[in-house]
């Protein structure tokens, strides 16, 4: 297999790249599998830093037929994410599109939540649909690039969660720039990067979020590609954004403040130094109890966990909500993944919790639902 180099700022184009940190052989996908552990795909997970931008991403990238092997079901299954999808809408209702064309929406869950607010032709872009019931959008098989055309006129372009996995985002805004006719709509929603990585979230970046696409940069790549911000929302303190821009050829160029490639760098390093001694302790705990212990979060959590050296010996097996994860195995680990309600009858469990914004709710449903017993190491 090999690796797509990636020796540029990926916003800037500049060949200034600084070695930051390496993951030796870490999982090519974040999802799960019902094939042999020996046929799993690992690679270096090489991070650098731009010397100019201080943007933070790999500097060497996976084919996409390789990352994207199978879908791993993220932003489909449980109450946040719902949350989120009827947040969206909402958002994007204020914007009043009279029509939309939206970018990756797999599922057509967030054109189903937009259906309380009015009946308007939406479009969906989507190399593998999997429309879920109800959903009136027109589902187009395909990829979105500077060459793709539609014949329909737009409104506002939207995508979810897309950003973050575009491998170069600079070209992408270029494309949507041509794309969106002058006074045109752009809404999308991603990832709140800067902080998801100063709470030390191990879903921040990693094989599919390869850029680390904080505020700074969002706002100079909307604005050196024509498009103005309208409006800008927090989903959480610590899950995602929502922007609004409008396509305008006014809008002048951004500088990005100073002192990013100081401060990125630093909150790197300390995101690393964290886990660091977090392993540390957990391995500790693990091997002083007696207690049955598990782990939770069949995605990257749990990988991200082994590679900075979890001892995984004692862990009876890891638990995830997702019942099309349960049976199988996360791939890159020989962890066999079971419903939390597995705990149901097992005395004072331990469960390993690193899973981000999801931990108060998945603790939550263990208590209340499940064993009152559980006990957490977070």
């Amino acid at each position: 297999m090999n690796l797509i180099e990636r020796s540029h700022c990926v916003i800037t184009g500049k060949k200034d790249l600084l070695p930051l940190y390496t993951f030796h052989d870490f999982p090519v996908f974040m999802g799960c599998s019902d094939e042999a552990p020996e046929h799993d795909l690992k690679a270096d997970m090489s991070w650098a830093i731009s010397r100019e931008t201080g943007l933070i991403q790999l500097d060497r990238v996976l084919p996409l037929d390789v990352l994207y092997r199978e879908a791993h079901g993220a932003g489909c299954v449980g109450t946040l994410w719902d949350k989120h999808h009827t947040m969206f809408a909402e958002f994007l209702h204020k914007l009043a599109p009279s029509s939309v064309f939206e970018i990756g929406g797999a599922h057509g869950i967030l054109s189903l939540k937009y259906q309380r607010y009015a009946d308007i032709p939406w479009t969906i872009l989507e190399p593998n649909p999997t429309p879920v019931d109800g959903c009136k959008a027109e589902f187009v098989k395909g990829f979105f690039d500077g060459g793709f055309r539609s014949e329909k006129t737009c409104h506002t372009v939207v995508h979810s969660h897309l950003f973050e996995h575009v491998y170069e985002p600079d070209r992408f805004m270029q494309d949507l720039s041509g794309f969106i006719a002058e006074g045109g709509q752009l809404a999308f929603s991603l990832p709140n990067m800067q902080v998801m990585l100063e709470r030390r979230y191990t879903n921040c970046i990693n094989f599919e979020h390869t850029v680390f696409l904080s505020e700074p940069y969002i706002e100079f790549l909307l604005a050196k590609h024509g498009f103005r911000l309208l409006a800008k929302e927090l989903f959480m303190e610590d899950h995602s954004i929502f922007y609004a821009a409008v396509r305008d050829p006014l809008v002048r160029p951004l500088e990005l403040p100073e002192g990013l490639f100081e401060k990125n760098m630093r909150l790197y390093l300390e995101y690393v130094a964290y886990h660091a001694k977090l392993i540390g302790e957990l391995n500790a705990t693990i091997r002083e109890t007696n207690l049955p212990v598990y782990l939770f979060g069949a995605h990257v959590f749990a990988q991200y966990l082994v590679a900075f050296g979890l001892d995984t010996g004692r862990i009876i097996c890891l638990l995830d909500n997702d019942p099309n994860k349960q049976g199988k195995r996360l791939y890159g680990t020989s962890f066999r993944i079971a419903s939390p309600k597995a705990l149901r009858e097992v005395s004072h469990p331990l469960v390993i919790l690193k899973a981000g914004v999801y931990n108060d709710e998945v603790r939550q449903d263990i208590l209340q639902n499940i064993n009152p017993e559980a006990r957490f190491l977070e």
